[in-house]
C-alpha cells in the first residue's frame, strides 16, 4: 500500500494573506485550481508532481467555512473511493458528500469520523 494520505487542504479566511505567508515560509509559488472568477470557492495549489512520492495540497477559501476550526482536511488515497465510502456509516461515521468527480484529478468523497472530524477519500477511479 502507498502512503495513505494523498491530499490536504488548509482552509483560510484571507487567501492573499495565506498565500503570502506560505510563499514566504516555504519559498513556493501557488497555482489556481478553480476559476479565479468563482465567488464561493478559491483554491491555490502548492507545487506538486502527481507521479512523485508524497502528498500535496492547497490553500482553500470557501464561503461559510471559517479557518482555524478543523480547517485542515486530510484525504486518504484509495483505489476506488466508493469502496471505502460504503464502509463509513457501518463504522460509525457520516458521509457528508458522496463520491463526486473533480475532473482530471479523479474523484472525492467527503465524510466525518466518529469524533466529528471531516476527512476526504480520493481516487482516480
Amino acid at each position: 500500500m502507498k502512503n495513505p494520505i494523498s491530499w490536504f487542504e488548509i482552509y483560510v479566511d484571507n487567501m492573499d494573506r495565506a498565500c503570502a505567508f506560505y510563499s514566504a515560509m516555504l519559498d513556493v509559488e501557488f497555482t489556481d485550481l478553480v476559476d479565479p472568477s468563482e465567488t464561493s470557492l478559491k483554491m491555490k495549489a502548492f507545487p506538486s508532481q502527481m507521479d512523485a512520492y508524497g502528498a500535496s495540497g492547497a490553500l482553500v477559501w470557501m464561503a461559510d467555512m471559517p479557518a482555524g476550526q478543523n480547517s485542515v482536511l486530510v484525504y486518504f488515497a484509495c483505489d476506488a473511493c466508493a469502496v471505502e465510502e460504503a464502509r463509513i456509516e457501518a463504522a460509525g461515521g457520516v458521509v457528508i458528500r458522496p463520491k463526486f468527480d473533480i475532473g482530471d484529478y479523479g474523484f472525492v468523497t467527503l465524510a466525518k469520523d466518529t469524533e466529528g472530524n471531516m476527512f476526504g477519500l480520493h481516487s482516480m477511479a
